[in-house]
């Protein structure tokens, strides 16, 4: 198999494309990140590391923020009027 050489550019772009074309847009950065979850979740098993994060988990935010409340008093507002 000496006719396949190094893939460059124009191969990768091509390979895009056809991907692009199967897939779509949408599906594109699902699939990698789904990709990148089981690489990192193997590198881990293999690894042998205990998953401990250094930064605390992202607070959520409670339903009915200030930014709703204030549009429905708004609304209410000049439903009065």
């Amino acid at each position: 198999m000496a006719f396949l050489g190094p893939i460059g550019t124009p191969e990768l772009i091509i390979i895009m494309i056809v991907l692009l074309l199967l897939f779509g847009a949408k599906r594109l950065p699902e699939m990698g990140r789904s990709i990148g979850r089981g690489m990192r979740e193997f590198k881990e098993a293999v690894s042998g590391e205990d998953k401990q994060s250094a930064t605390p988990p992202a607070e959520l935010e409670a339903p009915g923020s200030d930014d709703e409340l204030e549009a429905e008093d708004a609304e209410q507002h000049e439903s009065v009027r």
